[in-house]
């Protein structure tokens, strides 16, 4: 057996355990439905932010090689490829949100609904709010099939892109950015429609990229073991990849600050209370891995050079950043209906488990759909090799 058959056996066999993974813990939420529907709800919108981040993410990172080149681009190319063009599942994998609108949002209730002001009572309406999801879905959609053409064409070029190409990559961009921001007000800020932040979108769009990384790093650390990606990637790329992870790091501990510090310092009784929900009692434990694991020792790992260029030490990093990924929109997300207390449900890990599962089978198959390698990729120098 060569060393492409024996890579892409191995993604077969992880597309078996992820389905695998994602059916079973599936049937255990929807039997957790049954007797907590409001957990099940709550635990499927966290798993969800988590399958749509890894999604739009990859959209985005191709879209900014697109726009800038580089051989770290290059490195997990085909990776963030296969995460674009798992955006047709995510759009299925909102219809239970839909259906349990009201299970999520106190404005989906009549009773909600009428103690809105008058200017929100309109744009939280269930119709509107309805329509803006389905619009945003269906432009992430379009973004999706065009980049995936575009991909093709250039597979077919030897990498020629056309200026039209980058041109509308960088109008993508922010495109993606506008949609996200108005998204996760409407998905996420809105489970408190009380309570505002205007960077809350861009530490959303933020995170999305840096889960998007984290996850194309780990499996990029796996894939370079085998023919024939090991003869396309070398150290460097790890490098550059490991140092634009703490870029996005850094970027996401400032807008996380400087939200607290804003909301803090302004001492607006709508606003205060979000973080009072997240700092006292059991969620300040939370509150305090974030910062911990999620800031400083990721910071401190991805300054140590030896680190950045080893793919074995590099992947424990890179799973670090995608566990406290969900970390962070756990906390984001529960403690907005209210729960200073930490109650703890097995949904909110059989959720991530059911979705990500799904997602990552999904992925895998989009993966080995296609050579692992771009055709317009050149080897790199022997002496380039020789990861540990």
């Amino acid at each position: 057996m060569n060393g492409s058959e024996e890579i892409h056996n191995t993604l077969r066999r992880g597309l078996g355990r992820a389905l695998a993974v994602g059916v079973v813990a599936s049937i255990l939420c929807a039997i957790g439905a049954i007797f907590a529907r409001e957990v099940f709800f709550r635990s499927y919108l966290v798993a969800y932010l988590l399958v749509l981040g890894l999604g739009l993410g990859s959209m985005v990172v191709t879209m900014l090689h697109n726009l800038t080149g580089g051989g770290w681009g290059l490195a997990i190319r085909r990776v963030v490829e296969s995460g674009n063009r798992t955006i047709p599942l995510l759009v299925v994998l909102f219809i239970p949100i839909l259906l349990g609108t009201s299970s999520l949002y106190d404005w989906a209730t009549a009773s909600g609904h009428a103690h809105l002001g008058e200017h929100k009572q309109f744009y939280l309406s269930l119709k509107f709010w309805t329509t803006r999801a389905i619009i945003y879905l269906a432009i992430w959609l379009i973004l999706s099939f065009i980049l995936e053409r575009w991909s093709r064409r250039m597979d077919a070029n030897e990498g020629v892109a056309s200026i039209w190409f980058q041109k509308f990559s960088g109008l993508g961009i922010f495109i993606y950015g506008v949609t996200m921001t108005l998204a996760c007000v409407d998905w996420v800020m809105s489970i408190d429609s009380h309570w505002y932040s205007s960077i809350f979108g861009m530490i959303f769009v933020v995170g999305q990229t840096l889960l998007t990384l984290a996850f194309g790093v780990a499996v990029l650390a796996i894939l370079v073991t085998r023919k024939p990606v090991r003869d396309y990637v070398s150290p460097t790329m790890f490098q550059d990849l490991a140092s634009l992870m703490l870029a996005f790091v850094i970027l996401w501990a400032y807008m996380a600050f400087a939200q607290f510090l804003i909301i803090w310092m302004g001492n607006i009784k709508e606003e205060v209370p979000w973080y009072l929900n997240r700092t006292f009692a059991g969620w300040k434990f939370v509150t305090i891995a974030l910062i911990v694991f999620h800031f400083a020792l990721p910071f401190f790992l991805l300054l140590n050079r030896p680190i950045k260029r080893n793919p074995g030490k590099l992947i424990w990093v890179a799973v670090l950043i995608i566990l406290m990924r969900i970390l962070d929109l756990i906390w984001m997300v529960i403690p907005s209906y209210r729960t200073t207390n930490i109650s703890f449900s097995w949904m909110y890990i059989a959720a991530p488990l059911a979705l990500g599962g799904l997602w990552l089978a999904y992925f895998l198959w989009q993966l080995n759909s296609r050579p692992l390698v771009p055709s317009y990729a050149k080897p790199v120098p022997l002496e380039g090799h020789g990861h540990a």
